[in-house]
């Protein structure tokens, strides 16, 4: 199969200067898809409006955003274990920070701090290290919960690790003492931004049972006749060793650097990170655009994907059920076996009582943590400020807003994106998919192209789950002079690669600038886009 990546920019490009592939579908995939002419130049139709968000206590959000875990320090503690497969190895910070890992500058210890300024390889070289800072909940996006309950931080005397957040969105790159070369950093916040460089596959490789991550691997399930899809070339089992799982984690051909698998379908379709700054912009969330409000989204984050152990509950086998049938049920079976032949017992680690809106976007999996945290993180979200842009071309700009670009986006960032759904079809004219399971509506068939992983996201889970289409969600334009890969299956390595026609007429997102100087020029205005850009 051929790699792809992450979905992360403009739709169609269309005019004298450009080679258009499907230019017409494009600037008519809306209703009225006609652009509006002016300062803010976009869509006329911006989609059907989203549910309103409902904010809470921002200072609580921050809390939520870096600290909270609802109880999944159990599972990343005594199903995954992390902290044991970390102390096994000998991690020290240095390894730790070049998987894209950071660390908060301004919780570590005096102590440590010190040495980092006059002796730095007796922190960054030394095992016990990571320990200490994870005592000190210095390890951004691994907090430490106090599970003895003596008041004291120390997971060698029984205190757990959780995960949050933060792992995936903060970085410290702010008065950083020391950057790992393509990694992290220790130095102070900056939350909201994507950790490009984030390594989670080689981290939950590091764990001592990665198999408790069975639902969200490369799966070969019977009821699909032994088919999987992904990047690997044959999809792991119920079976499958310890060895043969980290293999698959640890491998970026498979499960490559800055992505994160955040389907529980089998599949192996991990997606680039994206942002979370200035969330009122955005929407609806993930990349295939399946939920409509944020605090569902990060419920989803903390019930399931924080917690897939929630998938062997009644209601996590009914959604598995709903999305995949037989395959649904099958997985949630070898999940249970796999579980119990690695000696994990307790879980579900996040507990909650039923939601009276149990199978809903509410609670998919039949459980929602709490209101208050959720709607609190609302809060801090969509107040995050967005980096400001690199950059910036005026002859770009005219050619973003008069070439056909703002038939699906707005040159104003400070304007929400387009609430639509760009159809398969659309954003990848090489779809041709083969129906490989029925579903009751408002479902779609389960559909795969082969040879191809660009739409293997959306094969199972998509924005059918709330009667729209299989396709895409339209991405903020922000922060993209730092983002080192396009699309959201990673597969395109630049905003010049991502405009040029040499990626050909079915590739996704086909829509080109052929002279090397508009494209230039296009390229320079993309990553000086901010909040302030009209």
């Amino acid at each position: 199969m051929r790699p792809l990546r992450r979905f992360a920019l403009p739709l169609p490009l269309i005019g004298t200067s450009l080679v258009v592939v499907l230019g017409a579908a494009c600037a008519g995939f809306m209703s009225g898809g006609s652009a509006s002419t002016g300062e803010n130049d976009g869509p006329v139709n911006q989609g059907a409006p989203l549910p309103p968000r409902t904010d809470g206590n921002v200072a609580l959000g921050r809390e939520v955003f870096h600290f909270e875990t609802f109880g999944n320090e159990g599972f990343f503690t005594d199903a995954l274990r992390l902290p044991a497969g970390m102390m096994a190895a000998g991690v020290t910070p240095r390894q730790m920070l070049a998987l894209g890992v950071n660390i908060n500058l301004d919780s570590v210890p005096a102590q440590i701090r010190a040495s980092l300024t006059s002796n730095p390889a007796s922190v960054l070289d030394n095992p016990a290290m990571v320990i200490a800072l994870l005592n000190a909940n210095s390890v951004i996006g691994m907090p430490v919960k106090d599970s003895n309950r003596d008041g004291v931080l120390d997971i060698a005397r029984g205190d757990k690790v959780g995960t949050s957040c933060a792992l995936c969105h903060t970085l410290a790159r702010r008065d950083a003492v020391y950057s790992a070369p393509n990694g992290g950093s220790i130095g102070r916040r900056e939350d909201g931004l994507a950790v490009h460089n984030l390594n989670f596959g080689k981290i939950a490789a590091t764990a001592a049972n990665s198999r408790a991550l069975y639902p969200l691997l490369q799966l070969s399930l019977a009821a699909n006749g032994g088919k999987t899809l992904g990047r690997a070339p044959t999809g792991l089992t119920e079976n499958s060793s310890e060895a043969e799982v980290d293999a698959y984690l640890s491998n970026p051909q498979f499960y490559p650097v800055g992505m994160f698998d955040d389907t529980f379908d089998g599949n192996g379709d991990p997606m680039h990170i994206t942002p979370l700054f200035r969330q009122d912009l955005a929407g609806p969330f993930g990349s295939e655009g399946m939920i409509a409000r944020l605090d569902n989204f990060s419920n989803v984050v903390y019930t399931g994907l924080f917690d897939p152990t929630n998938l062997t509950t009644p209601g996590g086998r009914a959604f598995l059920m709903k999305l995949g049938g037989a395959a649904g049920v099958e997985i949630a079976d070898d999940y249970v076996k796999v579980l119990a032949e690695t000696g994990v017992t307790g879980y579900p680690f996040v507990r909650l009582a039923p939601s009276p809106k149990a199978g809903t976007e509410d609670a998919p999996l039949g459980i929602r943590v709490g209101d208050r945290e959720l709607f609190a993180m609302n809060a801090y979200l969509v107040q995050l400020p967005a980096p400001a842009g690199s950059g910036g071309n005026d002859q770009g700009r005219a050619l973003f807003a008069t070439a056909g670009c703002v038939s699906c986006h707005n040159t104003s960032q400070a304007r929400p994106v387009p609430t639509t759904i760009v159809a398969m079809k659309t954003i990848f004219p090489g779809d041709s998919p083969d129906t490989l399971a029925q579903r009751m509506p408002p479902l779609n068939p389960v559909v795969n192209t082969a040879n191809s992983i660009f739409d293997d996201k959306m094969a199972v889970v998509n924005a059918s789950l709330r009667g729209e289409k299989r396709g895409i969600a339209l991405p903020l334009l922000l922060d993209l002079a730092r983002k080192p890969v396009f699309l959201h299956d990673n597969s395109v390595a630049s905003l010049d690669e991502l405009l040029s026609p040499s990626r050909g007429s079915s590739a996704p997102h086909p829509f080109y600038i052929s002279n090397g100087g508009d494209r230039a020029a296009t390229v320079a205005y993309l990553r000086g886009l901010d909040t302030r850009s009209r």
